[in-house]
């Protein structure tokens, strides 16, 4: 899939963006306003229903799509329009190119469009002869550089009033100053001519309304109303999952969709155009006006039962401005043409998975871009399934086959962890972590301290511990992972010592492994299925109320990913349902369940912090849990900026992007630390390693604990 040769140009290309310091300042900027504006712009709605609302219209329009484009086509061409069906990219360009010809068209501008975009239809149009013209500010501005947009919404977002100063300088022949107001005055007055030349004008559509034949543009400039009405010929491109049956569910996208583009509870313009209206431009009469509906693998994706949920996306962006990678790195190294998480998905299946590969290693599986897609779209799993196909179809690198073969085999995975206590002396220092990194990294994964393994895991500590009472009203048990069992053993224990004093009978299977997703990460999507077959079947037997597990990564993945891991393994499908709905993470049992309150802890208020894991937060939906079991603790809780932003671990993101890792680190422990926080708190022990490893090696005095073992160590005596 991705070769060593490969990976390294490719973490050259990253390390080119995060030497842009504007580019890393501006997404930075954009990234904190756009989650305080989008929060403001949804204040008084119930986002999950308007979500929900969405998707259901959505996915019922998919279901007779090829009625809505006959209906579409029927009223549209009644009201004076043409309509083409266009089977893939060359044809809609081709059907496009036509129309220019049959009608003398010379000159033509256009308004943003992703789809003509994606068929690089101004390529196309101008190996023909014609001049295109792009009349949005962003577009134009990338036009003129001769490059694709950095973002669906803001295409040229990773650009300096400076560098548009230059670029107008040389366009105008003119010197320009790097005033924002006056190069924007400078744009106006070059497109004017244009519009005002212009034969056909080009747009796209957010909306197709079948009952009408409508339709239906958003945008924030003026341009797209001028493009339409100006030139004598109109044309918009568009794809077949714009069309919705009627207004009202054109509506409904509506109300999401400025909000969770921009932050805006409405756009500065919606055009709505039914029919062939009458031409602006000095000749008058008739428009002559075309809509081309494209297909480019749209129907085959409509009629997959997993990724038919595309169909749901609007085009809003909203993935790429939540994304920490995107932050740092910018839309030209975070997709192809589409940008963001859905930008790594629909490169696989409109451009093919050779430019898919690279970017979809781009995933952290933070699962922020799930958390705010307006559509309700399962982002990270589609990412994971791409990922995995593109191994089918390429064939899978060495060292992700053989960690799929290691991970499925419980035994010889323990022996190889067991083995590594012995194998770490050598480069192990007396406070348990590695003195100084092996050849096989790279001096890029010295950011953060590396903890060694543990002398004896948890498994082997087990039988001496106190497993609470044989007769209990509460049954639980515990899921380690693999790294709480043979890396941070401690943390586990502190569990046990909790649980067990407040009545929990606690039961720990022996034959439970790894929760499997490294591997479904990877692509490894067999050894995922089996890991996931070897833990059902080791809490089989086991009669408890709960499945508890201390790792927000594990919790996640056991409780949303298993049952549609295995829902086509025979026998599997119910057993999976049944023991995801006993899963719960630890805050939320310690929490919810046990009820656990100030009178159960004593202690000093010391000042604390929490750092959010993005399996808890997003993948578990966790938020107030352990921030309520940290007030009650009697710590002095401080809530640190941005809390629930990825701390840059990603399991085998980190190993694979280091320089992306590190920086995003840097950016959560700049937080962490303005708090004057002495402790920081988490419930994942991935982010436990990378914020602890982190905070080493700058030298911090800051403790990194699990929220278990500061609830242990305040409990009070009974």
């Amino acid at each position: 899939m991705q070769n060593a040769k490969d990976l390294k140009e490719y973490r050259h290309q990253m390390r080119e963006s995060l030497d842009d310091e504007f580019l890393r300042k501006t997404l930075d900027t954009f990234a904190v306003a756009y989650r305080a504006g989008r929060a403001g712009a949804f204040a008084d709605f119930d986002v999950a229903a308007l979500v929900a609302d969405v998707a259901r219209s959505k996915d019922e329009a998919l279901s007779r799509i090829d009625q809505l484009y006959e209906e579409f086509k029927k009223n549209a061409e009644a009201a004076g329009v043409k309509v083409h069906f266009a089977k893939d990219a060359a044809a809609a360009n081709a059907i496009i190119a036509g129309i220019a010809v049959e009608n003398g068209a010379k000159k033509i501008v256009k308004s943003k469009s992703m789809t003509a975009e994606e068929t690089l239809l101004n390529h196309a149009l101008e190996e023909r002869g014609l001049e295109v013209v792009e009349t949005d500010l962003g577009e134009w501005i990338i036009q003129l550089r001769h490059e694709g947009p950095s973002h669906m919404v803001m295409p040229a977002i990773h650009l300096s009033r400076y560098q548009v100063k230059d670029l107008f300088t040389d366009v105008t022949g003119a010197r320009q100053e790097a005033d924002i107001e006056k190069l924007v005055k400078v744009a106006r007055r070059q497109l004017r001519e244009k519009f005002a030349q212009a034969d056909m004008g080009i747009t796209g559509a957010n909306f197709a309304v079948a009952q009408t034949g409508t339709i239906g543009l958003v945008t924030n400039e003026g341009n797209g109303r001028l493009v339409t009405t100006l030139p004598r010929i109109h044309v918009a491109l568009l794809g077949i999952d714009k069309l919705v049956p009627t207004l009202s569910d054109a509506l409904k996208i509506l109300k999401v969709l400025p909000r969770n583009a921009t932050g805006q509870n409405l756009t500065s313009y919606v055009t709505w155009i039914t029919g062939a209206n009458e031409c602006a431009s000095a000749e008058g009469g008739r428009k002559i006006t075309h809509f081309v509906v494209l297909d480019n693998g749209r129907l085959k994706l409509a009629k997959d039962p997993l990724f038919s949920q595309i169909f749901r996306c609007v085009r809003c962006g909203a993935c790429a401005n939540v994304c920490p990678v995107y932050r740092l790195v910018g839309g030209h190294k975070m997709g192809h043409i589409y940008i963001g998480a859905i930008g790594l998905i629909l490169t696989y299946f409109f451009h093919g998975a050779d430019k898919a590969k690279n970017l979809i290693q781009n995933c952290i599986n933070c699962e922020a871009c799930k958390d705010v897609c307006a559509g309700g779209i399962d982002l990270p799993r589609l990412i994971k399934e791409v990922r995995a196909r593109i191994l089918e179809e390429t064939g899978h690198p060495l060292p992700s086959l053989l960690l799929g073969k290691v991970l499925a085999n419980r035994k010889l995975f323990f022996t190889l962890l067991r083995s590594a206590k012995w194998a770490q002396k050598p480069v192990a220092d007396h406070e348990g972590y590695i003195r100084h990194l092996p050849m096989i990294f790279s001096r890029e994964h010295n950011y953060k301290a590396l903890p060694t393994v543990a002398e004896v895991p948890f498994r082997d500590r087990w039988a001496g511990l106190d497993k609470g009472p044989a007769l209990s009203r509460l049954s639980v048990g515990l899921f380690s992972g693999c790294v709480q069992d043979f890396v941070y053993p401690e943390q586990m224990e502190a569990a046990v010592k909790l649980f067990s004093a407040h009545g929990v009978r606690l039961s720990f299977p022996m034959t439970q492994s790894c929760c499997g997703l490294p591997a479904q990460m990877m692509g490894e999507s067999a050894a995922a299925k089996e890991v996931a077959v070897q833990n059902i079947r080791a809490f089989e037997k086991e009669k408890v109320d709960y499945i508890v597990t201390l790792c927000a990564s594990c919790g996640s993945h056991l409780k949303n990913n298993y049952p549609a891991i295995l829902s086509e393994t025979p026998g599997m499908r119910e057993k999976a349902l049944a023991f995801s709905a006993r899963v719960i993470d630890f805050s939320s049992f310690t929490n919810d369940v046990l009820g656990l309150t100030a009178t159960d802890f004593s202690g000093d208020p010391t000042p604390a912090t929490y750092h959010s894991p993005c399996h808890l937060c997003r993948g578990l939906g966790v938020h107030e849990a352990p921030r309520s079991l940290i007030r009650a603790s009697g710590l002095d809780f401080r809530e640190a900026d941005e809390s629930e932003v990825c701390c840059g671990f990603g399991g085998t993101f980190s190993v694979k992007f280091p320089e992306l890792s590190a920086e995003i680190l840097h950016k959560k422990l700049d937080k962490v630390e303005q708090t004057g926080a002495k402790v920081l708190l988490s419930d994942c022990p991935g982010c436990i390693m990378q914020l602890r490893g982190g905070l080493r090696k700058r030298g911090s005095s800051i403790a990194v604990r699990h929220t278990a073992e500061a609830l242990a160590d305040r409990m009070k005596k009974k």
